[in-house]
């Protein structure tokens, strides 16, 4: 990134290329984090997505369950996508869904036994990991670069 914006500043010095070299750090660095996500949940026979679905209803607390709407909502991915993991993650006997007692139209997601025994497995050892990624990094510096990002993203619109 710094030989683009110096190449920039040579060929083009009435421009400031500085957003180059902190949108490309950002997009690299989502490239390299999602390869080491990927890499980890492989490990542990889990797909990034699965994790996410199941730590979102684990974090949720007992029972463990949500509706297809409160899970989208909290997912940031389309209704489709989220009928589709759920489908997928049903089949691995990782969630179930079953009829709400309050509305017989919806359908709500739990986590089987077999899913809760996973997440809670794999949580720390996540969390641990991502403590390992963020290790260059001080206490302090992680943050401020939590409240850097988050202001980033909700100047763009990002309020999940």
């Amino acid at each position: 990134m710094d030989l683009i914006t110096d190449q920039w500043r040579t060929e083009r010095p009435e421009l400031d290329p500085t957003p180059i070299g902190v949108i490309g750090r950002m997009g690299r660095l989502s490239a390299l984090l999602d390869k080491e996500l990927k890499t980890f949940f492989a490990a542990h026979d889990l797909e990034t997505w699965e994790f996410d679905v199941l730590a979102t209803l684990r974090r949720f607390g007992e029972p463990y369950e949500m509706s297809m709407g409160a899970l989208f909502g909290n997912m940031m991915v389309t209704s489709g996508a989220i009928t589709n993991r759920v489908d997928r993650m049903a089949a691995r006997g990782l969630v179930e869904r079953c009829a709400d007692p309050g509305d017989r139209r919806s359908v709500r997601v739990k986590l089987t036994p077999e899913g809760l025994r996973r997440v809670e497995a794999v949580v720390g050892l996540h969390l641990d990991n991502e403590r390992r990624l963020l290790a260059p990094l001080s206490e302090d510096e992680h943050d401020q670069l939590a409240v850097l990002l988050k202001r980033l993203l909700l100047s763009l619109g990002d309020h999940a």
